[in-house]
């Protein structure tokens, strides 16, 4: 048997295994070691290019009718699946990495920064340069990592470990680290246009992360990285309000837009081959 790809998810493993069967084409799933990920086999090697081919089209849009309607006509109802608790630390660790997680401690003790003394205080050390400080090159990336509430740093760290972690899983800590590094800088620039040097918040690397793993994951599938396309929506709705100022908060709206489009030229540029692929055809 030929092994073609390992889910997290087992009814999404089971979903491509049915329409594979509607398609008259075997495919078995079976458990990793580490009881983390179910693995695809393939039966018979001969439909191996077909099968890669299918899965890469299911991979683009797993929520197709299609694939429901084919595990409703041949899917196994006797099919037995274990959940694991996904709200444990242990997980949160396997589905990042030490930078991911380093950028959400160093976020978190900033913002008790701010609650034990005051936001105007820790933007006295971590604030976008202005006049002398110039030199200072912290702050040309430090205000990212500064939060004025719960719901500020809250919202930012989830989305960061859910698109950092992918990131840093599939493409490595450097890879992450120049997309911090980038997109920080150009957001926070983006928004000293605005705000001068009163503001702060991860959501300009967010956005980056948004459409940097929008794109990655919509030319190379086979990554493993990917952004839900509700999500992409979501963020672009979003970052709309915000200009509307329909919200009633303010938002860094030069922030976000200045990380969307960072993120989008990094992808435009790591996936640039897949592009020349698709002219060549």
């Amino acid at each position: 048997m030929t092994h073609i790809i390992s889910f997290a998810n087992p009814r999404m493993a089971q979903a491509f295994i049915d329409y594979m069967a509607s398609q008259h084409i075997s495919i078995r799933m079976q458990q990793s070691s580490d009881k983390q990920q179910f693995e695809l086999w393939l039966e018979d090697e001969q439909h191996l290019s077909r099968v890669q081919k299918e899965l890469e089209t299911f991979l683009h849009d797993p929520n197709n009718p299609r694939y429901l309607e084919a595990s409703w006509q041949t899917g196994n109802t006797n099919a037995q699946f274990e959940y694991r608790n996904y709200l444990t630390l242990s997980y949160l660790k396997e589905q990042s990495g030490p930078l991911t997680i380093a950028v959400i401690l160093l976020s978190v003790v900033v913002y008790l920064w701010v609650v034990m003394t005051d936001a105007r205080e820790v933007l006295r050390y971590l604030a976008w340069p202005i006049g002398s400080q110039q030199s200072e090159l912290w702050r040309w990336f430090s205000p990212a990592f500064v939060h004025f509430s719960i719901s500020h740093i809250g919202f930012n760290l989830a989305l960061w470990w859910f698109l950092a972690g992918q990131v840093e899983r599939k493409l490595g800590s450097g890879k992450l680290f120049t997309i911090l590094l980038v997109s920080a800088l150009f957001s926070n620039w983006g928004q000293s246009l605005f705000s001068e040097n009163n503001f702060g918040g991860l959501s300009g690397v967010v956005y980056a992360l948004v459409s940097y793993v929008w794109l990655t994951g919509e030319r190379r599938p086979e990554t493993g990285i990917g952004v839900p396309r509700g999500l992409m929506i979501f963020s672009i709705i979003w970052l709309f309000f915000g200009y509307f100022d329909i919200l009633g908060m303010h938002i860094a709206n030069a922030a976000h837009t200045s990380g969307l489009i960072i993120g989008l030229l990094m992808g435009v540029w790591d996936n640039r081959h897949s592009f020349k692929h698709q002219s060549a055809k």
